[in-house]
């Protein structure tokens, strides 16, 4: 299927030798006094239709795509996303990119989760906290923060990384925004993170089985809402020794082998969280053309009990495949909980 593409032409500008040679078998021309109709036959003449009317130029496709992070935004420059103009670097669009297609799955979400009454309603004095956990530069951490301060929201955004070069860079360029007292960064593992209260917990491409400790610090801490996009998995792959038959077709090769434990080990990460009490789902949350790794776990807190056939298809998945996610043994006394309460 060939993707629809619409433009707009001066009439000098129409190269209409090149529509004739484009491989179509119709083609269309819309003008403000009528149409031409191009039918090519089997025999490649073209029968052509000219009709006359009254039409009006729609232009909508022109428009510009709303953003969600204005290009010209201080933290966009500070974090080296943006230039000193406020374009978008050539070598930043990917990143840009994937944090503003995050905002847009964050945003209605949290709504959602305060509507349903799983989050309380935001103030000043109890504002929405916001763990970002496995930070790193910071991009999203900031885009989470002034995004959502734009859009009415009383916010506390602390962002949490193991390297202290982290820290102190993100902490210069909070103190350089004039917004510290709203947001702030911590030199920390993720899994020992002394972090007392979060509300939404957000990682982007924490690097294998920091995804599963950033699920479970987020778990373990009454996190009301997860949005979690993993980045490589080398876990459950280096499991896989034996493959259950006829599976043996997809592991005997490297690289289906590797995407097949990216799926494995994404399922059932969201299973464990179904099985604790989360609503969960698994969406795409970028196009593939701007990261491979392009998947995202979201999880809303419910406390809506497993139902046995949850429980039953986690563990045949388990035995089936003969392995152990990390995360399983993580949240081992939480599943534990669910399974005998």
């Amino acid at each position: 299927m060939r993707q629809t593409t619409t433009k707009n032409y001066v009439p000098k500008d129409l190269d209409v030798s090149s529509l004739l040679q484009s491989g179509f078998a119709n083609i269309l021309v819309e003008h403000t006094q009528g149409s031409m109709t191009i039918r090519i036959t089997k025999k490649q003449e073209a029968l052509v239709h000219l009709e006359k009317s009254v039409l009006q130029q729609n232009l909508e496709h022109d428009r510009a795509k709303a953003r969600l992070l204005d290009p010209s935004d201080p933290f966009l420059r500070s974090v080296g996303i943006s230039d000193s103009a406020g374009n978008i670097k050539p070598s930043r669009q990917d990143k840009y990119k994937q944090v503003e297609e995050f905002l847009r799955l964050l945003a209605p979400t949290i709504t959602s989760a305060i509507e349903a009454g799983h989050i309380k309603t935001p103030t000043k004095e109890k504002p929405l906290s916001i763990v970002d956990l496995g930070c790193g530069h910071a991009y999203l951490t900031f885009a989470t923060h002034q995004y959502l301060l734009s859009q009415g929201f009383f916010v506390k955004v602390v962002g949490v990384d193991v390297r202290q070069e982290s820290r102190n860079r993100n902490s210069a360029i909070a103190k350089e925004l004039g917004i510290s007292s709203t947001i702030e960064f911590r030199a920390e593992e993720i899994k020992s993170s002394a972090i007392d209260y979060v509300d939404v917990a957000i990682a982007l491409h924490a690097c294998d089985t920091a995804t599963d400790d950033a699920i479970a610090w987020a778990a373990q801490n009454g996190a009301k809402v997860l949005l979690v996009a993993p980045c490589c998995h080398h876990d459950l792959q280096s499991q896989i020794k034996q493959s259950p038959e006829p599976w043996g077709l997809l592991t005997k090769h490297g690289l289906m082998k590797e995407r097949l434990a990216d799926l494995l080990t994404d399922a059932l990460r969201a299973q464990i969280l179904k099985i604790i009490g989360y609503r969960t789902d698994v969406i795409e949350f970028v196009g593939g053309e701007h990261t491979p790794r392009n998947t995202m776990i979201r999880a809303v807190k419910t406390g809506v009990k497993p139902e046995p056939s949850d429980v039953q298809s986690y563990q045949e998945m388990l035995a089936v495949w003969n392995v152990k996610p990390v995360l399983s043994e993580l949240l081992e006394s939480e599943i534990g909980v669910s399974l005998h309460s």
